[in-house]
């Protein structure tokens, strides 16, 4: 079995699998304090080597015959500008969805659709009956993002996560089918 994610078009943008070659762009576009600040694993500085690193494990799970992660890139003008994921897949129950955006393309309404489209999917075609998401207390855009795909804020995990050495908060957001 294929593990590959479908392809997605939008007017503005293409949701598509993640590639080897995507290594420079993800680079040029990821590699920002402001994208660090908000995600658990994405360092700061974000080196070619890193990019290769996570897209050899990309690649590796889409031949793999367990589905338990789909990365998409966001695609803009022939670059991976963002990502977006369901992670932590158990098919007809839950998955977590999770994403990141390059600064130049924010405000735009790109991360919301990307949102709406894998989280359709996600009902769709895999039966989900709840997609949920955790994102940190001070980053009020990725709230935005998840509120305007309806989903409900479900509670506050204090002290969750240890980021740069500091506990941070939790909000955790679900969308129930």
């Amino acid at each position: 079995m294929n593990m590959k994610p479908p392809v997605f078009k939008t007017k503005q943008f293409r949701l598509r699998p993640f590639y080897l070659k995507d290594a420079e762009s993800l680079v040029k576009h990821i590699n920002d304090k402001s994208i660090a600040r908000y995600t658990l694993t994405i360092p700061y500085p974000y080196y070619l080597k890193d990019a290769y690193s996570w897209l050899k494990k990309v690649e590796k799970r889409k031949k793999s015959k367990k589905l338990e992660v789909l990365n998409w890139a966001i695609e803009i003008d022939s670059e991976a500008v963002g990502g977006i994921s369901l992670e932590k897949i158990y098919v007809n129950h839950k998955a977590e969805v999770g994403y990141w955006l390059s600064k130049k393309y924010r405000g735009q309404g790109i991360m919301s659709e990307a949102v709406k489209q894998v989280v359709d999917y996600g009902f769709k075609e895999l039966n989900l009956k709840r997609i949920w998401a955790g994102c940190f207390t001070n980053n009020p855009a990725s709230q935005k993002v998840l509120k305007k795909n309806g989903f409900k804020l479900e509670g506050i995990l204090r002290k969750e996560h240890i980021k740069n050495s500091r506990f941070t908060n939790d909000c955790i957001f679900a969308k129930i089918k």
